[in-house]
């Protein structure tokens, strides 16, 4: 099925607005995907290219730190130990992803299973944010190494849809002790090898779905997502300074119920 570039331009800001923020992009383009009327391996090959893009606008918010970890990680402990529990948290969901993602995606990437899991995750959210004024972690590399490795089991939640990677992510870094900042920010971190390796292992797998004629409307997917990630990304740190996780909370719980009384 081929993607229009108004097609293009919608999924990539749903993308672009989802992908970082506690209500998980995948539930949301498996969604927007079934409203729009698009199915088939070409969709799946346009969502990887601007996950791709996405994960971009991350790498360049965070450019001069990832420099500086990357220059000094020979010499510096603080760089190795950030170095460090990005890997633990990533290795979890690395490794489940390539165990079961097939599966997965056969069985649970559809409205109802991610309508749940919207429901379900919102639920979540409401009852560990409040551990907020226990937090005793603000930095990546003052995380001990049991807690970053369990935060790689919580992120690997996010392979069910519609739970949400960043979501998973920010509810196990609060209840592990993480400053709500601490917690955004570290899923950021993990989405850096987390979605560069899904998006690499995706394009090699479904490398044979790419053709010439799809350039112009994965181009607009792909710059719209870029931009809109970015401002996102920004956006959503300077939220969560001042605010708590609640009104992500209750748009999972609302959007989710709407949706099933939709199917029903």
């Amino acid at each position: 099925m081929e993607i229009s570039a108004l097609a293009a331009l919608v999924l990539g800001i749903v993308e672009g607005l989802t992908e970082f923020l506690p209500v998980s992009s995948t539930g949301h383009l498996i969604l927007t995907s079934s409203v729009l009327g698009l199915t088939g391996p070409k969709v799946l090959a346009f969502e990887i290219i601007i996950q791709g893009a996405a994960i971009l606008a991350v790498c360049w918010e965070y450019r001069r730190l990832l420099w500086r970890t990357t220059v000094s990680i020979a010499t510096d402990s603080g760089s190795q130990r950030f170095a460090l529990n990005v890997f633990l948290g990533f290795l979890p969901l690395a490794l489940l992803g390539l165990a079961f993602q097939h599966v997965i995606e056969e069985k649970l990437f559809r409205p109802v299973p991610v309508a749940i899991a919207l429901v379900l995750g919102g639920i979540a959210i409401l009852l560990v944010d409040r551990r907020e004024s226990r937090a005793t972690l603000d930095t990546v590399e003052a995380v001990p190494v049991r807690a970053a490795l369990l935060l790689g089991l919580w992120q690997a939640l996010a392979l069910i849809p519609g739970t949400s990677r960043a979501g998973a992510t920010i509810i196990g870094g609060v209840t592990l002790g993480m400053s709500r900042r601490l917690a955004t920010e570290y899923s950021f971190f993990l989405a850096i090898p987390t979605l560069i390796g899904a998006t690499l292992y995706k394009l090699y797998e479904g490398r044979d779905l790419f053709v010439a004629t799809d350039a112009m409307p994965f181009a607009i997917g792909a710059v719209v997502a870029f931009v809109t990630a970015l401002l996102a990304v920004r956006g959503f740190i300077r939220y969560i300074s001042t605010h708590s996780f609640s009104v992500f909370a209750w748009y999972r719980i609302v959007f989710g119920l709407v949706v099933l009384l939709v199917a029903w």
